[in-house]
């Protein structure tokens, strides 16, 4: 019972989400088939957990492809198939091990064969258990653990599924929860099967409790979770030594295990990029918009439910670029797009009274099923921008985003919030609240005593918004003092002036406005690349310490740990992810795509991020930005990808007596 082999390493370079899918695929579906039978279908069984995985990693088509004809619910009843071998993808519980035993034990079991793949490791006395039962032994094919118990949301980020982390984490008292317990292993346990799958071995940092580099801050139960989870992630990954084959016995990468506290300026101010922007507004679910299509009859327009994912090349162009540029990029497309397609260059002549000829007529032909393919991709984009620029007016977004902006870089303070909140009528409760989450984050001395209330009553805030906003402390915010990784407690250079959460970071090119703010993991990667995270604040599970491992290749900044000047080093902040011309002619082609795979082979070491409580689209964006400028290939991880109206849900939970994610509403 061993982890099969993984197909990374040798041959071209596949990216994070590649490798997930490729071991599903391969390693557990096509090893099963046997050698001489090409024909033979089976049925694949999964639990709710590992049906998820599959989802995120693969498409139903693959599936197919490898010989599955059925996909089933392990705890649904399902038809007895005794001519027809099973594949198994299940977690190692109890209950699925039962399950898995009444399906396949005495006369009449309801598969001729097994196939058992465990998505993490399984404990002894459960396989013991099913060595018990003399009758399942001769029908299973194998048992095998998989360690693939992970959801790749992205090419390069993946969630462990923990939406109610922030709660159970972070909430008061949570520490004598049992489910604080059961969420920091899972959560660890599902980490480290990303190093399993990868065949990597990390260093592991983490953020470490304010306590650890002051001895006068009292230690809070909730300052103490990226350490905890830390001992964890490494306890899995000691075992993995000596269990998993082919598992590197030295470090081959890093890991840097953060928590909200660092940045609670991000899951809320608003980011300009289209992708972030369109789950911001568009209220989507997950990935699925969806279009209006006019009716040819006249009648009720048609609904159709569209994926924004990695296997639309337009998508994948425009989704980190600011809405303004992705806006003018589509434009531009379209009318290229008009001019330059043979099928539309032909439709315009025939208009002109021309007669077609049978060669144009053939060209026409062939020319049509990639018009009206690209013609629905291009006027879908074009619809979205289109909502968003309609909802960007109506709503002030850019006076608001403008003003978010000026506190986060310390352009703004109490007269300008005060003054936005008096003029501006239309803002909704949602926007207002969002913008006086930045303002407590830059300023909390603000919000000490009566200050913030008398506030937020100006803003007309209920009391779940302003449980929102005072929940902040248990991110570890507001805690009267300003040490290092204190969330938006921040400490900065005596000598300058302002007050503010950012500092400017020189561009090489002029930028879009409105897309001067960046999530502070960029400074943490960057520094962590270049070795210059300051080891008291961000220690090593490992030993021996690896100051000098010199694996580091960018820079950037942690927060203000007195001997290191807030804000003083800086890399120069690259606009590219703003203005990448890559296609224009309409056409996107996948040439993104054949770049990026290419790219990947020339990477130095990759970089693992985990965010505790939620991570952020500007905190996804940012991991795609560096990877391209540092040259390494950077992993985010996270409990949940939250857009802002789930995270400050999830805020308000910290405090709310007996209720549930559905209870709650901006």
């Amino acid at each position: 019972m061993t982890d099969s082999d993984s197909s990374h390493g040798g041959g071209e370079h596949k990216n994070f989400r590649q490798i997930s899918r490729d071991r599903l695929l391969h390693e557990m579906l096509r090893s099963t088939k046997v050698k001489d039978s090409k024909t033979t279908w089976k049925v694949l069984i999964m639990d709710k957990v590992t049906v998820k995985i599959m989802s995120y990693a693969c498409k139903m088509a693959d599936i197919t492809d490898e010989g599955i004809s059925l996909v089933e619910d392990l705890f649904k009843r399902r038809q007895p198939l005794p001519s027809m071998d099973a594949i198994y993808f299940i977690q190692p519980s109890k209950e699925n091990v039962v399950m898995f035993l009444s399906d396949m034990s005495g006369r009449c079991p309801l598969y001729k064969k097994a196939f058992i793949f465990f998505s993490s490791p399984i404990p002894k006395e459960f396989v013991a258990h099913i060595k018990n039962d003399m009758s399942v032994i001769p029908r299973i094919g194998s048992l095998i653990e998989m360690n693939l118990e992970y959801f790749a949301i992205d090419s390069q980020g993946f969630i462990t599924d923990h939406e109610m982390a922030l709660e159970e984490l972070f909430a008061e008292n949570a520490e004598n929860s049992s489910k604080y317990n059961i969420c920091l292993n899972t959560i660890a346990t599902r980490i480290a099967t990303v190093f399993a799958s990868l065949r990597e071995f990390p260093y592991v940092r983490y953020r470490a409790s304010k306590s650890d580099s002051d001895t006068s801050t009292m230690t809070k139960h909730h300052d103490l979770v990226p350490t905890k989870l830390a001992a964890e992630v490494w306890n899995c990954l000691s075992k993995y030594k000596t269990t998993v084959p082919n598992f590197p016995q030295k470090e081959t990468c890093e890991l840097l295990i953060v928590d909200r506290s660092i940045d609670q300026i991000a899951p809320v101010i608003h980011e300009w990029t289209y992708d972030a922007m369109c789950h911001d507004l568009l209220n989507m679910e997950g990935n699925k918009y969806v279009q209006e299509i006019p009716s040819k009859t006249g009648s009720e327009p048609e609904k159709k439910e569209v994926l924004l994912e990695d296997h639309d090349p337009i998508w994948l162009e425009l989704r980190h670029a600011h809405i303004a540029d992705a806006s003018e990029r589509l434009h531009d497309k379209m009318t290229n797009f008009m001019s330059n397609n043979k099928a539309a260059q032909i439709h315009q002549a025939s208009r002109g009274g021309g007669e077609l000829s049978t060669k144009d007529l053939q060209k026409m032909v062939q020319a049509l099923p990639q018009y009206s393919e690209q013609m629905e991709k291009l006027s879908l984009h074009v619809e979205i921008a289109g909502k968003i620029n309609k909802m960007i007016r109506e709503l002030d977004l850019r006076e608001l985003g403008q003003l978010e902006q000026d506190l986060v870089f310390g352009d703004a303070g109490a007269k300008e919030v005060i003054s936005f909140l008096r003029t501006k009528q239309n803002l909704t409760p949602e926007n207002k609240l969002r913008l006086l989450m930045v303002y407590a984050s830059v300023y909390p001395e603000k919000f000490e005593g009566d200050k913030g209330e008398k506030l937020m009553q100006l803003a007309r805030l209920s009391r779940d918004d302003m449980s929102a906003v005072n929940n902040v402390r248990y991110l570890g915010g507001s805690d009267g003092k300003k040490t290092s990784g204190a969330g938006f407690s921040l400490k900065f250079d005596v000598q300058k002036k302002k007050h503010a959460a950012r500092k400017e970071r020189n561009d090489e090119e002029e930028t879009w406005q409105l897309s001067r703010f960046y999530p502070m993991i960029e400074e943490l990667i960057e520094k962590l690349s270049k070795g210059e995270l300051p080891e008291k604040e961000y220690p090593c599970m490992n030993e021996p310490s690896p100051a000098g491992h010199g694996t580091s290749a960018a820079g950037g900044q942690v927060h203000n740990n007195p001997s290191h000047p807030a804000h003083s080093v800086r890399s120069r902040r690259t606009a590219t992810w703003a203005r990448p011309r890559n296609s224009d002619d309409g056409h996107s082609s996948d040439s993104v795509l054949k770049h990026a795979s290419s790219d990947f082979k020339k990477m130095g070491q990759r970089i693992f991020v985990f965010v505790i409580g939620g991570a952020t689209r500007s905190e996804l964006r940012v991991v795609h930005k560096l990877t391209t400028k540092l040259r390494r290939e950077i992993i985010l991880g996270s409990s949940s990808l939250d857009d802002p109206p789930q995270f400050i849900t999830k805020l308000k939970l910290l405090t709310a007596q007996k209720l549930s994610v559905d209870d709650l509403h901006i």
